[in-house]
């Protein structure tokens, strides 16, 4: 059964993390070179995009999908295949859909918080590669290991 009360935390938490990547974008604006301000605005809102779409794709499925030889998750949730409205066993009593958008703010944000350090050292192109690559290559593989399929029974 779905608790209104931990539903309602659950997606408060997950609005706050959305406003922390634009809030993170104005902040890195403020501390880097006048010439490269637009630049690390435009990295952060591209990153939230940009693993926005891996996440719902199949990043979300190799993080919390079933295990592959302890390192990483399989394609069960791909596209949000079986991410619906009910409660998932492990997942609490929120839906299921409100923790996948729980744990894409943080998928979001995680990327994002690296941004200042390529400020003026890497173009956009590469950075795009760079955000993409590490979400799906480093960030998933080390969700699933914290949180993956043994943290929960369904």
């Amino acid at each position: 059964m779905i608790d209104s009360g931990d539903t309602a935390f659950v997606l408060m938490s997950s609005a706050l993390v959305a406003l922390m990547t634009p809030g993170l974008a104005f902040f890195y604006g403020g501390l880097v070179k006048r010439k490269n301000v637009l630049t690390v605005m435009m990295q952060n809102f591209v990153a939230m995009g940009l693993v926005s779409i891996l996440w719902f794709l199949f990043a979300f499925s190799l993080a919390f999908g079933g295990d592959v030889a302890g390192l990483i998750g399989n394609f069960k949730f791909a596209l949000l295949r079986d991410v619906g409205m009910a409660p998932v066993e492990g997942f609490g009593n929120i839906p299921f859909f409100a923790f996948f958008v729980f744990q894409m703010m943080f998928a979001v944000i995680t990327p994002a918080l690296m941004t200042g350090a390529f400020v003026d050292r890497m173009n956009f192109k590469a950075y795009l590669w760079f955000i993409g690559l590490w979400s799906v290559l480093v960030y998933a593989p080390l969700a699933h290991w914290v949180w993956g399929e043994e943290a929960y029974d369904y």
